[in-house]
């Protein structure tokens, strides 16, 4: 039972890896504001920093010769993260005034209070419709280029001849991750503005990275002790231990910054985060070569995320500027994790 003390070492080490990525993204919005990159584009900008936690917890394992953790992590992060962030900002929409006492940035794409009657009116008429309104962008600049993402790691991966992932599948994934940001940081430009860095924020940047070095080390060394306790496969353990738990840090960010207003940018993060995911934080892993040694299990994972993926960008084009998320679509996404982990523990393991 030694390894139930690791627990509380996991939890820590979680909360002190998305501390330091929490740090790093006020920086990276401040860019995003700089050189005026669009709502909907803004999240790729975000993401690096909300995914470096599984950046560098796929690192570590690969550094301590337990890829799997990282690869059941990364790839698990990606089916639950997007249905769990896109209930949260839905529920958290659910109240009558957005974005009081709270300066908005000019975002304020939810119907929060600082655009003005229109919008409150706007979000008034979302309630009663029971809608999550998300910038239609977000599906040419996000949701496409992710899926195209998705296709670029099962072709890496799937196929007999070079199932699995080796160094050379490293720098094509670092290729279609440039290749994806720059789509979305280039597209719908405008006027950038003035920001102001202060000595605190850069220096608790600087405290962010070595915390997130450090968070994530220690939440690889504890799921490596508990699934060793346990006596389950290390990448079960990345699935339904470590994936989870990275998660639930995002979840409050999300909430909060739905309830600020920005609506778009909350929603849209979560695909720019896991366009990271899935592509960055394996390239560690592929460059120690990883096998798919359960295929069965790597293929219904995949089929995961691409079915989320989809699932985001049908629900969100469908529904356009005015409807958005409805809540039957919010219900439907929210369904999927859990069949995801039927379908893993019935015909994965």
């Amino acid at each position: 039972m030694t390894y139930l003390l690791w627990v509380p070492v996991l939890l820590a080490a979680v909360w002190a890896a998305h501390w330091g990525a929490e740090h790093l993204s006020a920086p990276l919005r401040k860019l995003r504001q700089k050189w005026g990159i669009s709502v909907a584009a803004g999240g790729a900008l975000i993401g690096l920093a909300a995914a470096s936690p599984e950046v560098g917890i796929a690192t570590s394992a690969a550094m301590r010769g337990v890829s799997d953790i990282g690869l059941g992590s990364s790839v698990g992060s990606n089916v639950i993260a997007i249905p769990i962030m896109v209930v949260t900002a839905y529920l958290a929409t659910r109240k009558r005034r957005l974005g009081e006492d709270q300066e908005n940035d000019g975002n304020n794409d939810g119907g929060g209070e600082g655009g003005g009657s229109a919008e409150h009116e706007g979000h008034e008429r979302h309630l009663r419709e029971h809608a999550l309104v998300v910038d239609r962008q977000a599906v040419t600049v996000q949701a496409l280029p992710y899926l195209g993402l998705v296709a670029l790691f099962a072709a890496l991966t799937l196929p007999a001849p070079w199932r699995g992932l080796q160094p050379l599948d490293a720098a094509l994934l670092g290729a279609g991750y440039l290749a994806y940001a720059a789509q979305a940081l280039l597209r719908g430009r405008g006027e950038g503005e003035d920001v102001d860095w202060p000595k605190k924020e850069v220096a608790l940047a600087v405290g962010g990275v070595a915390a997130l070095v450090a968070g994530a080390y220690f939440t690889v060394l504890a799921t490596e002790n508990i699934v060793s306790g346990l006596g389950i496969e290390a990448v079960v353990g990345g699935l339904f231990i470590t994936a989870p738990m990275a998660a639930l840090p995002e979840v409050f960010a999300t909430w909060s910054v739905t309830r600020s207003g920005q609506v778009t940018p909350a929603v849209t993060s979560v695909i720019g985060d896991h366009a990271v995911t899935l592509t960055l934080s394996f390239v560690p892993l592929a460059l120690a070569t990883l096998p798919a040694e359960n295929f069965r299990l790597f293929a219904i994972n995949l089929v995961g995320v691409a079915l989320v993926a989809v699932l985001y960008a049908a629900f969100v084009w469908v529904g356009g500027r005015e409807k958005g998320f409805q809540r039957w679509q919010v219900v439907t996404l929210a369904v999927v994790a859990p069949l995801w982990v039927v379908a893993v523990i019935f015909w994965g393991l």
